[in-house]
């Protein structure tokens, strides 16, 4: 007989203060239910369908097993209090063991619920909306519907004549009701309507009409085209309606009178989506090592298979996938042009040989197409891509391929941490040090976080690379945490940019208001003359970044955001790049009605303006979120520039970091000084990373480089420690501010932040949150140490009409430290929930909000 089973089920929709696996009865028909399977659950006291995620099944006690429940704890569950699960939405499981173990571990160190935690494990074309429509009830008559009021009695009229269910969207679509209308719920409450709740899939599957011939137990006289299409496949065995058409020269007409005399079968076969750029791999070249990079290379090599538990063993082919080693992680720091790509390709040809998955992480979109065609040239079809500016067609088809094995090496952004390899053998994440790989929106993970979990869990090697490491990377490295592997000099013949700085000051004093010095205007000249290519960089899009009356001082600002607005030419309209809000360019005050009104600042499209009157005959190529909307823009734009389509790039920091141009000798950067006096602790890291990684894009071919830095601080320690590329100084210098201040490394950082639409309600939830802490750390917590840092407004204290206040604590992210967070948390939101206030956690973020 038959024991009844509990499922362990992560619902979506719960809130953070109530969510937990919910236990439901599994029905004896689902006996292919497994975790990892997504269901469909009645939810909540309105038993509303929602999906969610099985993670666990275990038999239900028996009257003798069941154990008294402890302090704090629910009674065992009884078959006759449990609900049932409603449907089960997957044949196969989804998630793997180690995605569902992921998921808690994301659960307890990011502060999200469970079903967010898995929700960003799968990509988002397959997961399952709900979609409510809406049916006239059976028993209603005439008379129900002529008593109802107007905009009722309009609707319900509609659906008795529609004959059938309605979308929600729909429905209130064609009635002309706004999106948040709740008089279709009225309505079935009242007995009018019925309601039905159902699982949809976000995107199909790409399939193709195929066609192959019946088993025929008498002959069927055809015609001459008939006849064709038959002769066709009998010698073609299966092809699509397309093919068919083409090669025997017929209509689909045919093939459907064919259909039904019962002569052919048409079915539907699945056909991958695969961005561009595919294809066999062409014959790989032999990787030629330096003998720093060889150095590099065995230091790697020895370390991933110590990682494996392959110590003393000869690797051979299929090695590691039998072993499980404790995982490990190395630093392979080098200066820019040093050759890390070819160590990384070496280490992945040995690594891929094995059989061993291989994810290899860029920090931003931009760098994919380019880290993508070495990889794809090299592995064929072998490569999935991953990463936002795909279609979600595209996102969920790689995914299909990494699951069923036909891709072995998966490149992209942040993203691609978790593709679903079965065996993950090497994560390399290049440029590691940049923010871009720490997820703002929950689950707020660090993918270098999620691959230290992977690669613990398969044991596999983590490499992160740059020339500018994290502070947190490089001080793990010298303590022995990471294995330290060092290129110091450039590849081949090339040399380090030779790198010349301007004083702003003083070209402000002479006269010049323009974004071009002198001294940069008669090098670009000099580049473009010797027909080579020059790349500039200014972190500010826009054309006017500030604009204000003359006559009051009254700075025009979004009425979304506490934040100015910045003036696009391409559309001649203000714009807020919080919210997106935007108007019309404006010439006289609203607040006074002046007509003095000022546009000041510089952002790259009133530069690319200033370039194209300095040098008509130039080709430039600007590149910022303004110009790079389309989904194939960072491909097509770079590979332009590439071919030499472009003499000039303009751009925001995308152009900074990972770019590879023999042509381009000239660097210019255009304001050095914006990112020095952010309001965050990592300021002047990020500002030398990005110096040196700029400069660094210079002199990368065989002719020398030259870099352009223009400052209004020339004397700056910062601006000269990364002109001379010297991380070694810059990490002395600013580890003893970090050290003497207590941030990380030598502590880990909470930002808690509050929001409301009510100013007072975001700064009351900041205050009660503090003392929270206080009254906690005081008692139970005692042994947890914290220092806490204010509560504060936010820099930009208003987005999207939301108020936030944030505040810092230094802590030990230890699980006692957690626990004490999630109780806080929990408690905030039970006891604060009516206030309309929220509020979460996120730790060790990239930037202080």
């Amino acid at each position: 007989m038959q024991k009844p089973r509990v499922a362990k089920v992560a619902v979506e929709g719960a809130v953070y203060h109530f969510d937990k696996l919910f236990d439901y009865l599994l029905p004896f028909d689902m006996a292919a239910a497994q975790p990892g399977c997504r269901v469909l659950v009645p939810f909540g006291r309105g038993n509303r369908k929602r999906q969610g995620v099985l993670m666990r099944i275990e038999p239900l006690p028996g009257e003798g097993e069941r154990t008294a429940a402890g302090p704090g704890e629910s009674p065992p569950p009884t078959a006759d209090k449990l609900k049932p699960v409603l449907a089960l939405l997957d044949r196969r499981p989804l998630l793997n063991d180690e995605m569902l173990r992921l998921a808690v571990w994301l659960k307890e160190h990011t502060f999200c619920t469970y079903f967010d935690a898995l929700r960003v494990l799968l990509p988002a074309g397959i997961s399952l909306r709900m979609v409510a429509s809406y049916q006239i009830d059976s028993s209603v008559t005439e008379e129900t519907l002529e008593a109802l009021p107007g905009d009722a009695r309009r609707l319900a009229r509609h659906l008795l004549d529609s004959g059938g269910a309605v979308e929600r969207d729909r429905l209130l679509e064609v009635m002309g009701l706004a999106a948040d209308s709740t008089l279709p719920d009225e309505l079935v409450k009242k007995g009018v309507l019925v309601r039905t709740d159902d699982a949809v899939r976000r995107m199909g599957d790409a399939t193709v009409r195929m066609a192959r011939l019946a088993p025929l137990e008498e002959p069927v006289k055809l015609t001459a085209k008939q006849q064709a299409v038959a002769d066709f496949l009998e010698e073609a065995g299966t092809a699509s309606v397309k093919e068919i058409c083409y090669f025997a020269g017929v209509t689909e007409a045919v093939v459907a009178t064919l259909r039904r005399r019962g002569v052919l079968q048409l079915y539907e076969q699945e056909v991958l989506r695969t961005p561009s750029g595919g294809g066999q791999a062409a014959a790989p070249r032999k990787i030629e090592l330096t003998q720093a990079q060889k150095e590099a290379y065995d230091q790697l090599w020895k370390k991933y298979r110590q990682a494996a538990g392959l110590e003393g063993e000869r690797a051979g082919k299929g090695e590691g996938a039998s072993q499980k080693g404790a995982g490990g992680a190395a630093l392979l720091y080098g200066v820019t042009g040093s050759g890390k790509t070819q160590v990384f390709l070496k280490l992945v040809d040995a690594v891929s040989e094995t059989g061993r998955g291989v994810i290899v992480m860029v920090p931003e979109i931009a760098l994919t197409p380019q880290t993508l065609s070495i990889f794809r040239q090299r592995y064929g079809d072998g490569v999935a891509v991953f990463h936002s500016a795909m279609s979600l067609g595209q996102r969920m088809d790689e995914w299909k391929r990494v699951k069923r094995g036909e891709a072995r090496i998966a490149v992209g952004t942040r993203s691609a941490v978790f593709a679903p390899f079965q065996d993950v053998g090497l994560v390399i994440m290049d440029e590691e040090q940049e923010h871009t790989y720490k997820s703002e929106s929950s689950p707020r993970f660090h993918a270098r976080d999620v691959a230290r979990f992977r690669c613990a869990y398969h044991g596999g090697l983590l490499v992160l690379a740059s020339a500018t490491p994290s502070l947190e990377s490089f001080t793990a490295a010298r303590a022995g945490r990471y294995t330290l592997c060092r290129l110091s000099q450039r590849y081949g013949s090339a040399l380090l940019p030779r790198v010349e700085t301007v004083d702003m000051r003083e070209e402000t004093a002479a006269g010049n208001t323009s974004a071009v010095s002198k001294l940069l205007l008669e090098r670009m000249r000099e580049t473009l003359d010797k027909k080579e290519q020059a790349i500039l960089l200014l972190n500010r899009r826009g054309y006017h970044t500030f604009v204000s009356c003359r006559a009051c001082g009254h700075v025009l600002t979004c009425p979304n955001c506490s934040i100015s607005m910045t003036y696009h030419a391409a559309n001649g309209r203000l714009m807020c790049h919080y919210c997106g809000y935007s108007e019309d360019y404006v010439t006289v005050c609203p607040e006074c009605g002046s007509e003095h009104v000022r546009y000041a600042g510089m952002g790259t499209q009133r530069v690319e303006g200033e370039l194209q009157a300095l040098f008509p005959a130039a080709r430039i190529l600007r590149m910022d979120a303004d110009s790079t909307m389309t989904r194939d823009a960072y491909e097509k734009n770079l590979t332009a520039f590439a071919a030499g389509d472009y003499d000039i790039m303009l751009g925001t920091q995308m152009v900074a970091k990972g770019l590879d141009f023999p042509r381009v000798t000239l660097v210019g950067v255009l304001g050095a000084d914006q990112a020095m006096y952010a309001q965050d602790y990592r300021g002047f890291e990020r500002a030398f990373s990005l110096l040196t990684q700029v400069v660094g894009r210079s002199g990368r071919g065989e002719s020398p480089g030259l870099a352009v830095v223009q400052t209004l601080d020339p004397d700056s320690s910062m601006i000269r420690l990364a002109e001379a590329q010297d991380y070694d100084a810059f990490y002395e210098q600013e580890i003893l501010t970090r050290k003497l201040m207590v941030y990380p490394p030598y502590c880990d950082l909470g930002l808690a932040v509050f929001v409301s639409e009510d100013r007072q309600a975001a700064e009351d939830g900041a205050n009660w949150f503090l003392e929270r802490i206080k009254r906690l750390t005081a008692a139970d917590f005692a042994d947890v140490r914290v220092v806490v840092l204010g509560p504060s407004p936010a820099a930009v204290p208003k987005v999207s009409n939301k108020y936030r206040y944030r505040m810092l604590i230094k802590c030990k992210n230890n699980a006692r430290f957690r626990q004490l967070m999630r109780l806080c948390l929990v408690r905030f939101g039970k006891e604060l929930a009516g206030k309309k206030a929220t509020a979460y956690l996120d730790m060790n973020p990239e930037g202080i909000l």
